[in-house]
């Protein structure tokens, strides 16, 4: 696929989105004349990093296909933008609003001020508890981006490797130290190297230098956890003829031949949950947690993604399938509680991984 018709796909792929999120069209239940249930979901960032907020962005696509509900996409452009979004949904009378990766302790606070408005999060809230208005959905990534480091430990051939993350919060650290863990238990001597863009989830140029910083230090893979930002790990990747790990959508397209796996975090299914859950009047506040055994997160290459084994170079894709059995046995391992993986919403820094 040329670049030209690649850049024509993403710009229709978000135009779908945008259509699709302002609501039920004509012959929908909207115009049936049924009530509908309002819903506001407001994300990190702009449209468009093929990773988080797209994925939140299809399962308001399924929403406002399938549920007699009028689903609102609201963009921001960071952080700083992120409470006044919020409010403004308040002000606008929505019945369920849900915050896409936004501040726990501001989401707790909205809610503990506005204690009959519903609130939610498909995605983790880093709190002892909830009030009874606010639900959090939470995707354990840890395994999943365990699984990806041990791919990456027995591929890389410099033994150093590294992650660009978005912010050092539990949630992002929960990629990481999973990724660190996986790498370490099948490679024990390879260096993992580490940084942290301060919470700048949207910019590629920021995500580019810090990769090209890691590559300059010996890396031959990256996974890149940090959103739209991370488009410009991939790219760096790409261009320095070296490696990466997709995340939270299946990347390995972008780059074929340079991304090896990606680790999915299916936001949009968490998304379109607990709007179904409001619609259908069992929405509670509190935790929920979905992982590895519920299908909600895994690699590309569970869902038949092959594009790093037909593209990839002879030498790597040659040692895929001892690879993917290892990969398969520790899977097992993990499932069956044979085998622990780090978690940091929950634990202390383990000594290994320090």
């Amino acid at each position: 696929m040329n670049k030209k018709l690649s850049s024509l796909l993403v710009v229709f792929l978000i135009a779908s989105m945008s259509l699709f999120a302002g609501g039920a069209k004509e012959g929908s239940v909207a115009s049936a004349g049924k009530e509908l249930t309002t819903v506001a979901v407001v994300l990190p960032s702009p449209l468009g990093d093929r990773s988080f907020c797209d994925s939140a962005a299809l399962g308001v696509q399924r929403a406002n296909a399938e549920l007699p509900v009028k689903v609102d996409l609201i963009e921001t452009q960071g952080v700083h933008e992120h409470e006044t979004a919020m409010r403004s949904a308040i002000n606008k009378g929505y019945d369920l609003i849900m915050g896409v990766g936004l501040d726990t302790q501001m989401m707790l606070d909205l809610a503990n001020e506005y204690p009959d408005q519903a609130f939610a999060s498909p995605s983790e809230l880093y709190a002892d508890s909830l009030p009874s208005n606010l639900a959090s959905l939470l995707i354990n990534v840890n395994k999943s981006s365990f699984l990806a480091g041990v791919a990456v430990g027995l591929l890389t051939q410099t033994d150093k490797v590294g992650a660009v993350c978005g912010g050092d919060a539990p949630g992002i650290n929960q990629f990481y130290y999973g990724f660190k863990q996986g790498v370490l238990a099948v490679n024990p001597d390879c260096k993992v190297y580490v940084n942290y863009l301060g919470f700048d989830f949207s910019n590629p140029t920021l995500g580019k230098e810090s990769a090209i910083a890691l590559f300059d230090e010996g890396c031959d893979i990256l996974y890149q956890v940090c959103g739209l930002s991370g488009e410009g790990v991939l790219a760096a990747a790409a261009e320095r003829g070296l490696y990466a790990i997709g995340v939270d959508n299946v990347q390995d397209e972008f780059y074929p031949g340079t991304i090896i796996t990606s680790v999915i975090k299916r936001v949009d299914n968490s998304t379109y949950d607990l709007i179904s859950e409001y619609v259908n009047g069992t929405f509670q506040g509190g935790f929920r947690t979905l992982d590895l055994e519920d299908g909600a997160t895994g690699l590309s290459w569970d869902t038949g993604v092959t594009t790093f084994a037909d593209k990839g170079p002879a030498d790597m894709v040659a040692k895929l399938p001892a690879i993917r059995t290892t990969v398969e046995d520790y899977r097992a391992k993990i499932l069956s509680g044979e085998y622990k993986v780090y978690d940091a919403l929950t634990e202390p820094l383990w000594d290994s991984l320090k």
